[in-house]
Formats: structure tokens, sequence, C-alpha cells
């Protein structure tokens, strides 16, 4: 555990996401953190029409702490290949809204059925450089619950602990070359792991709301 981060627990996620709702329209998003540093006309392709999609924040609770779980996705893939993601995809026509479609992708993804999860909360939607509107669904897995993975499209699933996604120097600061264009943005390692994208966007936001920052 980090020191000065034991306090967030899983009585102060509840209490910060408690009054959370989804949004009446899924596509109103909010701009990742710094993105106000963006090209005028990057920020601009980012808010062209927008597909919604939902991804679930699966927080685990242990005796040392809080973890979520991430995944690789699969080297065959044709979008996002070998990235670190949270499971979750498109919304369907007969997804009833969000919340939904993140636990069916998650089920369908890694096995845990939406019976073993318990919603806390939910973040604003951000857009992604592929043309959708990700809203972080963040629930608890119950300790019952097993992981079977879909190998056509994840080849690994691994936790982290909480406690280093919070602490504000895991966060690496670096330019990514998109269309020729360096775009600041922001990268967490771990065990090997490069965690970047819209993924360590929806930890920044995260932690945010649970510190306050």
């Amino acid at each position: 555990m980090v020191t000065g981060l034991e306090h967030v627990d899983a009585s102060l996620l509840r209490e910060k996401l408690e009054g959370t709702q989804l949004r009446d329209d899924p596509t109103d998003v909010v701009m990742p953190p710094h993105s106000d540093r963006w090209p005028a006309d990057f920020q601009q392709a980012l808010m062209r029409t927008l597909k919604p999609a939902g991804v679930l924040v699966p927080v685990y609770e242990h005796p040392d702490g809080l973890s979520v779980l991430l995944t690789e996705r699969s080297a065959e893939l044709k979008h996002h290949a070998g990235q670190i993601s949270f499971p979750g995809g498109r919304m369907e026509e007969h997804d009833r809204d969000l919340e939904v479609t993140a636990l069916r992708e998650t089920f369908e993804e890694v096995g845990i059925a939406p019976e073993h999860v318990t919603v806390a909360g939910y973040l604003d939607a951000m857009p992604t450089v592929t043309g959708y509107a990700v809203t972080p669904i963040i629930g608890f897995v119950a300790a019952e619950a097993e992981l079977r993975l879909d190998r056509t499209e994840v080849q690994h699933a691994f936790e982290v602990p909480l406690a280093f996604l919070l602490e504000r120097r895991n966060a690496r600061r670096f330019e990514r070359e998109y269309m020729g264009r360096k775009i600041p943005t922001i990268e967490f390692h771990f065990e090997g792991h490069r965690i970047w994208g819209a993924t360590a966007h929806i930890i920044v936001e995260l932690r945010k709301k649970l510190l306050d920052q």
C-alpha cells in the first residue's frame, strides 16, 4: 500500500461515487485531462459524431487493499491489439443503457457474470480517437467470481493495486505522436504492462473523484 493512501477503501469509494448517474445522452462527453494542450484540430476531431460505449472498472476487495482488473487485448485483434484496457465495448441496440453494455461485455470478455458485480457509480464519458464516447462504470466484483477469458479478445488479465494507480508519481507524462502531431498525455507502467490512452485517462479521472484533486 502506498503511504498516504491507506484511507482509500471500499467505503470511501462508495461514498465518493454516491449519487453519480448515467447521462441521458450517452455521447455527452467530457474532454480528457490535459486535452486543453492538444492541437485545436485534434480536439475538434474527438468531438465528431461519437458512438456510445461502456467499460467496467472491476474493483476487488482484498485484506491488504483494493485492486482493479485490467485486460491485455489479443494480439490478433484488428483494433487495439495488445493494448491494456478495462473490459467493455460499444453499446448495442438491445442494451437498455451503458451499465448493461459494460456488464454484458465484461461477461463476454472475461467471464464475470453481471450478478457478481455490484455497481458503485459512474464517471463522465470521454471521447476516444477511434470515435467512441466511453462511459466508465465502477463496480465491486464478488470474491466467488471466476475469470474465463475469451482468448479471441483477451490474452491476459491482471490486477493492479488501486493505491499504485492513485499515487501521482506513478502517472508518467509523455508525448504521443498522432497523425504527425505530438499529443501530451499520461501513462502508467506496472510489472511490464504499459497502461495508456483512454484507460489511463479513466484512471486519472477516478483518482480525481476519490482524492478530490
